[in-house]
């Protein structure tokens, strides 16, 4: 079954009132947009739709989990889905372009497709920021990724200083604050004094 079916309700030979219809996502619907990066996924849809004698509204709701790159750590995890929406469907002689809130069919048609409503509410339903459960990103990626802050820096000077017999550590953070603070120098003067110097070499 392609993919437009599958997310296809049929309503023809259906009377006026209230019908359920309920169909699962899976990673087939990511695959078919090559720019998703969503990359798995397991999704329950439930639609509830009223139809009547001029339109169908539909009322979506959507649950389950996707697959996303954790925005902290780089590897896979999974983001709880939890969408509820409703979709007018109107029929019209004249062809509509969809725009996401209303979908517009022909008298004669007889199913609507609900493959990109779908796609776009997953989507949308995903937080601003993907990450990990705190404590369980991948410490190891973690640590690859990791800047110091200044204040990081200073805590770590700190600790340095009050165990004096760790001199081999001491001495390897002196030196990094020292050329830490010799490029910052050389950002800071004035273009002319570093073109001067340049010449002079």
């Amino acid at each position: 079954m392609g993919e437009m079916q599958r997310y296809s309700i049929c309503f023809k030979g259906l009377k006026n009132g209230h019908h359920e219809f309920r169909f699962a996502v899976d990673r087939s619907l990511f695959e078919e947009y090559e720019s998703s990066e969503i990359k798995d996924g397991a999704c329950e849809v439930v639609v509830e739709m009223e139809r009547s004698e001029t339109q169908l509204m539909l009322e979506i709701s959507i649950s389950g989990y996707v697959v996303v790159e954790c925005d902290r750590c780089l590897e896979d995890c999974r983001i709880p889905i939890d969408f509820a929406g409703v979709l007018p469907v109107k029929f019209s002689d004249e062809p509509h372009e969809y725009e996401g809130e209303v979908i517009w069919l022909l008298p004669g048609e007889e199913s609507v497709d609900l493959k990109q409503y779908v796609y776009e509410s997953i989507v949308l339903s995903l937080p601003y920021q993907r990450v990990h459960p705190e404590g369980e990103c991948n410490p190891e990626m973690l640590e690859r990724f990791r800047i110091v802050s200044e204040g990081e820096f200073e805590a770590i000077e700190k600790r340095a200083v009050s165990h004096e017999h760790n001199e081999g550590e001491w001495a390897k953070l002196a030196a990094l604050r020292e050329q830490m603070q010799a490029e910052e120098a050389q950002k800071n003067r004035p273009a002319e004094a570093r073109t001067s110097e340049k010449k002079e070499k």
